[in-house]
């Protein structure tokens, strides 16, 4: 029997988030994304513990390299298209998300929240544009990083991200976001509740429509 990809740790770990964002993202709707913005937030600046100190500003040199030198380092295969003063190009032919990612778009707000969450602290300001998704069809990503405002290109804003203290964890919540998540999960709990009460109400429906042309089926050979 011949294994059309190799079977690893990483490829059932990008299978399994893929798969729960997309149930989260059934069972919650637009705002799934929403989560997937605050986590990406809250990893980037984890992230950046691993190159720099808190707070230190960068060049768009520096952000370029780093944000590709990350995204590399969790398998994708990233590298710097431009560099300008005012924002950087970044393109990648894989996700790190593997093809896993085609299961949930909504993943690539992670990219656009990490990289737009280290702009925002490192450079003052960020607004992410995600030109191409490979997640939807497109043969390679390509997200645009400017680090002042700008009407040229949509896009998503981070700015005003606060820093966590020194010797803080980015990742400590705060209790309204636990909160306001633990209602919106309590709310898909009851929405997955109706909806396998609705799939039990058609299979009714569809049996009792089976059963009748049975009769009516039996009633004509007669």
């Amino acid at each position: 029997m011949r294994k059309p990809m190799e079977l690893s740790g990483t490829l059932f770990l990008s299978k399994l988030i893929a798969q729960y964002a997309h149930l989260h993202s059934r069972t919650v709707g637009s705002k799934a994304e929403e989560y997937i913005r605050q986590l990406g937030i809250k990893t980037g600046e984890w992230f950046e513990s691993f190159y720099d100190e808190k707070g230190r500003a960068w060049t768009p040199d520096q952000y370029a390299r780093v944000i590709v030198d990350l995204k590399n380092s969790i398998g994708g295969h990233f590298e710097i298209s431009e560099v300008h003063e005012d924002h950087v190009i970044v393109k990648a032919s894989a996700c790190p998300f593997g093809e896993a990612v085609h299961d949930a778009p909504h993943l690539c707000m992670m990219t656009s929240s990490v990289f737009g969450g280290m702009a925002s602290r490192r450079m003052g300001y960020g607004k992410v544009n995600l030109r191409k998704r490979i997640a939807v069809g497109d043969r390679g990503c390509e997200v645009a990083i400017f680090f002042k405002p700008t009407e040229e290109e949509e896009g998503i804003v981070y700015k005003d991200i606060p820093i966590t203290p020194e010797l803080g964890d980015p990742f400590n919540w705060e209790e309204e976001m636990i909160a306001a998540m633990n209602d919106e999960l309590r709310k898909s709990d009851e929405m997955v509740m109706e909806l396998l009460e609705e799939l039990e109400r058609l299979r009714l429906e569809v049996d009792g429509i089976k059963k009748k042309d049975s009769q009516m089926n039996v009633k004509s050979l007669k």
